[in-house]
């Protein structure tokens, strides 16, 4: 994973970029399709912003001095900074965030989006989650 990651204000356009993109697909599919739908439309969505977009992306697990694969996979990783996990579920638990807090610190990405797509209002499925964010400049 890059260590270079987006400033603070890059990282609000990209984040609300998402979130926009995200509407989008809700208001025209609405709540109760399976999780890869959604993520297929997101991705069509986001390249239409030109946002990088890396979908299914491998992340090692770092224990000790190695490095694992342990078959994780970040649903999506938009322009090597923000991490979106996509849920279709009935509502977010804990263990939704707490997976999303674990995949930001292996990874050393500094913000998360968690959007679960089975939600009438999408803002009631959103949850933003912060790892280390940087200092505006």
């Amino acid at each position: 994973m890059n260590n270079k990651f987006a400033n603070t204000n890059d990282l609000n356009q990209i984040s609300g970029s998402i979130i926009a993109c995200a509407i989008n697909v809700h208001r025209q599919l609405g709540p109760g399709l399976l999780e890869s739908a959604y993520e297929a439309c997101l991705v069509y969505e986001l390249s239409l912003q030109s946002l990088k977009v890396e979908q299914q992306k491998p992340l090692l697990v770092k224990y000790k001095t190695v490095e694992l694969d342990c078959a994780y996979r970040l649903d999506l990783l938009v322009n090597n900074s923000v991490i979106v996990e996509i849920k279709a579920v009935e509502k977010l638990l804990p263990i939704h965030t707490a997976q999303l807090l674990s995949y930001l610190k292996l990874s050393n990405c500094p913000l998360g989006l968690l959007i679960n797509f089975n939600s009438v209002l999408l803002k009631d499925g959103l949850k933003r989650i912060v790892n280390n964010f940087p200092e505006k400049k």
